[in-house]
């Protein structure tokens, strides 16, 4: 049996965020899992797709200090994610976690 010479290209997320509606959507998934490095590591996806070098300006940080806060492996404040997201064009929002309603 011949096994076929398969060769795999490295997969980047950014290179699939290319709307506004894209990029929407990546984020209302990432924050189902409630998972802060998820988040922040998704930011860094879309600082990515956009241009990083711009929004360290706009965030008031070093490109370098971006992607560390931004790799999922950093551990950004809280005022970084606002300020990105901000700066991405985009609001964080909280809502209610769906509960049963009392009396099921």
């Amino acid at each position: 049996m011949t096994v076929p010479n398969v060769t795999f290209s490295h997969y980047d997320t950014a290179d699939y965020l290319q709307t506004e509606e894209d990029i929407a959507a990546y984020l209302e998934a990432v924050m189902e899992e409630n998972d802060p490095a998820l988040l922040a590591a998704a930011l860094g996806d879309i600082a990515r797709a956009r241009n990083m070098s711009q929004l360290a300006k706009d965030v008031g940080m070093s490109r370098e200090g971006l992607y560390k806060a931004l790799s999922g492996e950093g551990n950004p404040a809280f005022s970084t994610i606002s300020k990105v997201a901000n700066s991405l064009g985009m609001r964080l929002s909280i809502k209610p976690l769906s509960r049963p309603e009392a009396g099921s």
